[in-house]
C-alpha cells in the first residue's frame, strides 16, 4: 500500500481554524488527521503542500515511524510548531488507515486497552458575561450536561501582575463556580502562562479554599526555573506542556520535577505515537498525562485512542459541547460525553472510528480567526 496524496480542508470559526488532512492510498483507504493552528493556518497548509511532494506521496502508511522521521529531520531545519503539527495530522491519518486495513481500533495496535471510559472536562463553556452570577449559571449548565470536571481562566487580561481588586474579583468568580458545581466536581484553574512566580504563588494561595484540581501554566512556558519556583511553594498539582511541540523538549521538565501533569497536544507534537512515547516517559517520573485538546472531533478521537492504552492518562479536555458546537457535524461518529458518567466511551470501530464529512466541512470556510488572551473580553471568543 502506498500514499497517493493528501487533501486539506480548513474548517473555520471566528476564533479558531481547524485543519483536517485526508491521506489517500492506492488501495482506496483514506485516513484523516486534525490540528488546531492558531494564526498560522496558511503556513501549515503551505508546509503540507511541500511535504506532500518531498516526503508523503509514495510512502507506506504502515511505516508511520519512518515517515515521521523523514518529515522531522529530512528538511534539516529544526522542526517547530508548524512542522510538528503537519507531521501530526499525517501521522494520525496513517494510524487511521492502518486500523481500517486491519479492522481494529488504533488503541489495539498500541498495546491494547487499559480502560473502557475516559473522563472528560469541559472548556469553552464560559462565553458569557464575566460576572459571578453569569458564571454560576454557566457552570451549573456544565454539570447538568453530565460533566464532572471543568476548567476556567478567571483572570481577565492579567499579565505578570494582578492587583488586589482584580484578584478579589477572580476569587469571586471561582467561588461562584465552585458553589454551582458542588464539592465533588473537579475544577481546573487555568493561568495561561500569565504571571510572575510570586504572583502565581499568591493567587494559588487565594484559590486554595476552592480546591483546584490543578494549577495550569502559572508562568510563561519558556522558563522552567520559574515554574519550579511556583511548584516548590504551592501544594496544588502543577500542569503544563501544551506549548511544547517536541517530545525531546520535555526532558528538562521531567528532570525539574516541576509538573505533576503534562498536557501535550497530539495535533502539535507529532501525533499519536509521539505522544504515547512521551506518556511512557512521564510514567517513569510518576507524572500523569491530560492532553490539551482545543480541536474538533477527529483530534478528540485520536486523543481517545491514546487514552485507551495509556495507564497514566488522567482526563481529556473537550470544547465541542459549548464553544462552536455546530462543528461536530463535520465529523461522522464524533465522540460524545456520556451525560450519565461524564466520560467518553472507548470506541471499538476500526482506525480512529470517525470520518470527515467533506460536504459538511465546506459549510464552515476558513476565517481570519483571532484569539488574543490579553484582549478585553477574550473569554467570549468573539473576535472584533
Amino acid at each position: 500500500m502506498r500514499i497517493t496524496g493528501i487533501s486539506t480542508h480548513v474548517v473555520g470559526t471566528p476564533w479558531r481554524n481547524l485543519t483536517y488532512v485526508q491521506v489517500h492510498t492506492d488501495e482506496g483507504l483514506t485516513g484523516v488527521g486534525e490540528t488546531r493552528m492558531l494564526g498560522r493556518t496558511d503556513a501549515l497548509v503551505g508546509y503540507l503542500r511541500e511535504a506532500e511532494a518531498n516526503h508523503i506521496a509514495g510512502s507506506d502508511p504502515f511505516a508511520a515511524e519512518d515517515l515521521v522521521r523523514r518529515m522531522k529531520y529530512g528538511d534539516y531545519g529544526r522542526a517547530g510548531e508548524i512542522v510538528m503539527s503537519g507531521i501530526a495530522v499525517v501521522e494520525m491519518a496513517c494510524w487511521d488507515i492502518k486500523g481500517k486495513a486491519l479492522g481494529v481500533p488504533v488503541w489495539q495496535l498500541l498495546g491494547g486497552k487499559v480502560t473502557d471510559r475516559v473522563k472528560a472536562y469541559a472548556n469553552g463553556w464560559y462565553t458569557t458575561e464575566r460576572t459571578p452570577e453569569a458564571y454560576h449559571k454557566a457552570a451549573r449548565a456544565v454539570v447538568e450536561r453530565g460533566y464532572r470536571a471543568l476548567k476556567i481562566d478567571p483572570f481577565g487580561t492579567g499579565h505578570f501582575e494582578l492587583g488586589q481588586q482584580e484578584t478579589r474579583y477572580a476569587v469571586s468568580l471561582i467561588e461562584a463556580v465552585r458553589d454551582a458545581i458542588g464539592p465533588d466536581a473537579e475544577l481546573m484553574l487555568e493561568m495561561h502562562g500569565r504571571f510572575s512566580p510570586s504572583t502565581a504563588v499568591r493567587i494559588a494561595h487565594e484559590m486554595a479554599p476552592f480546591r483546584p484540581a490543578w494549577l495550569e501554566e502559572p508562568v510563561p512556558p519558556e522558563n522552567l526555573k520559574a515554574l519550579s519556583k511556583v511548584a516548590d511553594r504551592v501544594d496544588l498539582p502543577i500542569a503544563t506542556g501544551e506549548r511544547i511541540h517536541d517530545r525531546m523538549e520535555f526532558r528538562e521538565l521531567f528532570e525539574s520535577q516541576a509538573a505533576d501533569i503534562i498536557q501535550p497536544d497530539l495535533g502539535h507534537i507529532g501525533g499519536i505515537l509521539e505522544t504515547r512515547k512521551l506518556a511512557a516517559t512521564a510514567e517513569t517520573h510518576y507524572t500523569l498525562i491530560a492532553p490539551h485538546n482545543v480541536g474538533g472531533s477527529v483530534l478528540t478521537a485520536a486523543s481517545l485512542q491514546l487514552a485507551g492504552c495509556t495507564p497514566n492518562y488522567k482526563i481529556l479536555e473537550h470544547f465541542n459541547d459549548f464553544a462552536d458546537a455546530d462543528i461536530k457535524k463535520v465529523v461522522k461518529g464524533a465522540p460524545q460525553v456520556d451525560p450519565e458518567t461524564g466520560c467518553f466511551e472507548l470506541s471499538h470501530a476500526p482506525g480512529l472510528g470517525v470520518e470527515l464529512d467533506v460536504d459538511a466541512a465546506a459549510e464552515f470556510p476558513q476565517q481570519q480567526a483571532r484569539f488574543d488572551l490579553w484582549a478585553d473580553g477574550w473569554e467570549k471568543r468573539q473576535p472584533k
